[in-house]
């Protein structure tokens, strides 16, 4: 609108107000949505699966998070104590306003191009907050494990017993579970790829042929974790493949398969025994919708594995202090539970950061990833609070000097 040469321009108020939400974009998003090949955003928000969720009584724990496909925003509301209006500017026709009658004053009304509306009034403002990548994907895989149902073994499936599956069953299979992912991902307000990482670091699966459930999807037990590998360790060993170089994966699945009339062994599906490949396989990065197909070829990564295999059987033997073990025993049976050139290795420092304790010199138990969460935040914020009570104490020095 050109008021180059107006003298006034007029404001006026419609009624009803409009609905106006105003976002503060920060520099990394505006240059997101500015690039050529912007990307789609997505508003996400927990899904009713999360049992920390609730949305009634005097706690309220829902929220939105702006997710790009690779980082998370945290949306917050600020409230300001001046409003902003949303205003709209007049086409540069005249425009016939009423005027408000007044006592002794007939109908009027004013005939000018040089009018603004005011269409909206927020009186707050959303803010975006960008959440570290590990921040970001811890809280990912929390809500993720609480999502989704432990599996123990306990429930049956139909395995072929050399491991062969039709193409077009293998296909339909694999087409099932991306569709359930990605249902269960739309449920997780982080980006997808964090999301997606926090499914392969809990070893999350959809099983082969079970109908049981809506939406079937699982994580398994640190027992059988462990069971699974030792079998995977024993079929490397009896087939002289080497894991640290690429290998056909459906060699060792072969491998680990057990008789089929011993029903003193557990079967596991095909899709749980891909779901611990994958999670101690050298990761490309790439980890796009072509990870979830069936795997053919993989290595694994001796570091992530060395590192796994000790947490674990910590986990499935020592959860808790009341249950806590030898530390020279969990060393022993870490080393067994390794390949030959592997076992110098088995050292406490090679263990996650915060992933054990111990209770007493000689004994060691497991700490859950909450618990880990919840000692770094303190330990964070004794750190803040450390930093403010110096600053405190170097004005009350500059203070004091002044005074003398």
């Amino acid at each position: 609108m050109s008021t180059q040469s107006a003298r006034s321009i007029r404001l006026t108020h419609s009624s009803p107000q409009q609905a106006f939400r105003l976002l503060e974009l920060t520099p990394e998003i505006l240059e997101l949505i500015s690039s050529p090949n912007a990307p789609t955003l997505y508003l996400k928000s927990p899904g009713t699966d999360d049992p920390s969720i609730t949305t009634t009584g005097p706690e309220n724990n829902a929220y939105v998070n702006l997710c790009t496909p690779t980082k998370t925003f945290r949306i917050r509301q600020v409230q300001s104590s001046n409003s902003v209006h949303v205003i709209k500017p007049s086409d540069g026709q005249n425009e016939v306003i009423p005027l408000l009658k007044r006592h002794g004053d007939t109908n009027k009304a004013m005939n000018t191009p040089e009018t603004v509306t005011a269409i909206a009034k927020c009186g707050s403002t959303l803010e975006l907050h960008g959440l570290a990548d590990d921040e970001s994907f811890a809280s990912a895989k929390n809500m993720l494990a609480r999502m989704l149902t432990v599996w123990g073994g306990e429930t049956s499936f139909n395995n072929d017993d050399e491991g062969d599956v039709d193409m077009d069953d293998s296909e339909l299979s694999t087409k099932r579970m991306m569709t359930v992912k990605k249902s269960v991902i739309d449920d997780l307000p982080f980006a997808d790829t964090q999301c997606r990482k926090a499914w392969i670091e809990i070893c999350a699966f959809v099983p082969d042929n079970y109908n049981g459930e809506d939406r079937p999807v699982f994580r398994p037990s640190a027992t059988v974790r462990l069971d699974i590998w030792k079998r995977i360790l024993e079929g490397c060993i009896l087939q002289n493949i080497d894991m640290e170089k690429q290998f056909l994966v459906h060699d060792v699945w072969k491998a680990i398969l057990r008789d089929v009339d011993d029903e003193s062994e557990e079967r596991i599906p095909r899709s749980l025994f891909d779901a611990i490949v994958r999670r101690l396989a050298e990761q490309s990065g790439d980890l796009g919708d072509e990870n979830d197909s069936r795997l053919k070829w993989s290595n694994i990564d001796k570091e992530v594995c060395i590192k796994w295999i000790g947490e674990t059987y910590l986990e499935a033997t020592a959860p808790t202090e009341k249950r806590a073990i030898g530390r020279s025993e969990f060393l022993n049976a870490w080393k067994d539970l390794l390949p030959e050139t592997w076992r110098d290795e088995t050292l406490l420092s090679n263990l996650p950061e915060a992933s054990y304790k111990h209770p007493d010199p000689v004994s060691i138990h497991f700490v859950a990833e909450p618990e880990r969460e919840n000692v770094k935040k303190e330990g964070q914020d004794s750190a803040g609070s450390g930093a403010k009570a110096k600053n405190s104490r170097n004005w009350h020095e500059r203070f004091k000097s002044q005074r003398k």
